[in-house]
């Protein structure tokens, strides 16, 4: 017996194909539909990274959240089969309520009845600016379509508390801030063969730089995907300012600096211009605390847990990594990492994520192949 039957949402007037909105429009099994959210202090003492995400074409929902202090992250992942409620955006202890879209949300993780010092958190995420397209993302291997997204950012303030280790941490708005990305579409999940694109295709390089920046007055976003040989396939640096039109912001060049002997960058200057008069605008970065994304959360190139993979009903599972060898965590450098960041722009002070990946050859860094590091 089929139980293709309609949904909840079905009742509302949201469908673009005529299909359930229990389907997407696309068979193809990468399909995924997920939020990260980011919450920081400015002090670079803590930073949490959170995210749920749903497979529809794999009947997976699965969600993490990871909170850095100090040396030592802290780690909370979950995976469920995929029901019908959309709505429902919470897998084992992780939970994100939407108040009101685009502009409130709580996200918890209840604390584990074993162990009351692990990681629990409840915290109001408010947008303080209106929600910002990214440019729509295409990647390809060879002729094949490996990965198209939709995406939109945001950036506000946050409150409620976080405890771990026995330690209970007070949010208050004016010394957190808190970004987040809402995105869909396709993109590669694991256990897929590689096939011929793959093996006629290697990887040569990949350079990425993902900020968004929030000011008191004004947000900031910067995105920046480049090949091995510099070719520029994402590019956008987007200015919002309340009662303003978005001010776009020409094309980006990064600057890193870079720890001697690896990629792990401890500050960047991202040069701008104003459309107006083409006058060059600094963006100065300034690293306060990171967090690899392929330690805990979840992302490739993980070798205890990725996204989307099916580990039975009712999966939980908390640990906590050691950050303060790198080299127990090799893979963490072939994926990208999120670093907490005070910014400076124009003698603004703003706070943010510098998300930044590179690996393998990068032409205008200077990198010649995935063993090559900074002098």
């Amino acid at each position: 017996m089929s139980d293709d039957r309609p949904v909840a949402l079905d009742e509302y007037p949201v469908h673009q194909v005529p299909l359930s909105m229990k389907h997407v429009a696309t068979g193809d099994r990468n399909a995924y539909d997920r939020c990260i959210f980011h919450v920081f202090d400015h002090q670079g003492r803590t930073l949490l990274i959170l995210g749920l995400g749903v497979y529809p074409n794999l009947g997976v929902i699965d969600a993490y959240a990871t909170l850095r202090r100090g040396d030592l992250l802290h780690a909370v992942r979950a995976s469920d089969a995929l029901g019908d409620d959309r709505t429902e955006l919470a897998v084992g202890p992780l939970r994100i309520r939407v108040e009101r879209p685009l502009k409130e949300f709580v996200l918890s993780c209840a604390a584990d009845p074993g162990d009351p010092d692990g990681l629990s958190y409840e915290i109001t995420w408010t947008a303080d600016f209106p929600a910002l397209w990214e440019p729509h993302h295409l990647q390809r291997r060879g002729g094949r379509l490996t990965l198209e997204g939709r995406r939109f950012v945001q950036a506000g303030h946050c409150e409620g508390w976080i405890r771990s280790g026995g330690e209970e941490i007070r949010l208050s708005p004016g010394r957190w801030t808190g970004t987040r990305d809402r995105s869909w579409g396709v993109r590669p999940v694991p256990g897929e063969e590689g096939g011929r694109f793959a093996d006629e295709n290697p990887a040569e390089g990949f350079h990425w730089v993902w900020c968004p920046v929030r000011f008191e007055d004004r947000f900031l976003m910067v995105v920046v995907q480049e090949d091995a040989d510099g070719h520029r396939s994402l590019n956008d640096a987007t200015l919002v300012r309340d009662g303003a039109r978005d001010l776009q912001l020409g094309w980006p060049q990064a600057d890193i600096t870079y720890r001697a002997g690896t990629r792990r960058p401890t500050s960047a200057v991202i040069h701008l211009t104003r459309p107006r008069d083409r006058a060059p605008l600094r963006l100065e970065v300034e690293v306060l605390t990171s967090s690899p994304l392929a330690v805990g959360a979840g992302y490739p190139p993980a070798d205890d847990w990725q996204h989307g993979t099916w580990r039975g009903r009712g999966w939980t599972d908390r640990r906590t990594y050691d950050l303060s060898d790198p080299a127990a965590h090799p893979r963490a450098a072939y994926g990208v990492v999120d670093h907490a960041a005070r910014c400076t722009l124009d003698g603004r002070i703003g706070h943010g994520i510098f998300e930044h990946g590179s690996f393998g050859r990068h032409d205008p860094s200077g990198f010649t192949g995935f063993d090559s590091v900074a002098p």
